[in-house]
């Protein structure tokens, strides 16, 4: 049983869906992001997602783009991304999972990041550049270096190709809840909702489904979660939360743990 897996099994003991909290390394500047991913953490994050930037974040709206180019301005590589890694897993024991673009992944050499990524302490990669139709040599070497290869589903996946995702994925199914990129949104769309259920039925049993996209309150985690998801994946909303306090990163750590904390208590079942 890999970190994740076993995390989904212990709270679905304790009747609770997952908080996943997003946040893109060395934002909003060098030698903070440990700090950040323990507010979360300590707030109760079950999940801890590590966006890697990359220059053409195609999947990301306005507030995940400008933390990326803050970050690269910082001059962010992927290598030192998994020395930060490292020192949060130096610290904590919750899954850490690598959210980068294949491009990045390529130049360091496939094989070589994936088992520097073992060694730093990440439990699984999401690549949502990458083709499931193209992922043969990805994923074997992601089982080579003990790593769960979590893909992307979307509103307009047929059930054709999901069967071919869902045969490629583990630790959980990525499910894109709304057409668009990331942000904070005021409501969830009731399609998502629609779609949820949709997919609920459709893999259960085969990995557990993680929802991202717009989720930017406790209500709305409150509502996926009862609508059958197993996890809430949130970026967004903590993101701008580290921006709106960025020159005091004491009170962006104080907010983003209290924010965690509320989002955490939604996902009780």
């Amino acid at each position: 049983m890999t970190p994740i897996s076993e995390t989904f099994s212990q709270l679905n003991q304790r009747i609770e869906g997952a908080l996943i909290a997003y946040l893109t390394i060395v934002y909003p500047r060098p030698k903070t992001t440990t700090r950040l991913v323990g507010a979360l953490i300590d707030g109760g994050a079950d999940i801890i997602e590590l966006g890697i930037p990359f220059s053409d974040p195609i999947a990301d709206g306005p507030t995940i783009q400008n933390a990326v180019t803050r970050s690269l301005e910082s001059g962010t590589r992927p290598l030192y991304a998994l020395d930060i890694a490292k020192s949060i897993r130096d610290n904590y024991e919750t899954p850490l999972v690598l959210m980068t673009y294949y491009n990045p992944i390529f130049r360091v050499g496939l094989s070589k990041f994936l088992h520097l990524a073992n060694k730093s302490g990440i439990s699984g990669l999401i690549v949502p550049d990458l083709p499931v139709e193209e992922s043969e040599e990805y994923k074997k070497e992601c089982v080579s270096a003990r790593l769960d290869t979590i893909f992307l589903a979307s509103p307009s996946t047929s059930p054709s190709r999901l069967k071919g995702i869902l045969a490629q994925t583990s630790g959980y199914l990525y499910l894109i809840s709304l057409y668009g990129v990331t942000g904070v949104r005021p409501t969830l769309p009731q399609n998502a909702i629609t779609l949820i259920k949709k997919y609920s039925d459709t893999i259960a049993g085969s990995v557990p489904l993680a929802v991202g996209f717009g989720i930017s309150k406790p209500e709305h985690v409150k509502e996926i979660i009862h609508a059958g998801a197993d996890a809430a994946i949130v970026g967004s909303a903590f993101v701008k939360t580290i921006e709106t306090n960025s020159k005091s990163i004491p009170r962006a750590v104080s907010r983003l743990k209290r924010l965690a904390g509320a989002m955490k208590k939604a996902t009780v079942r």
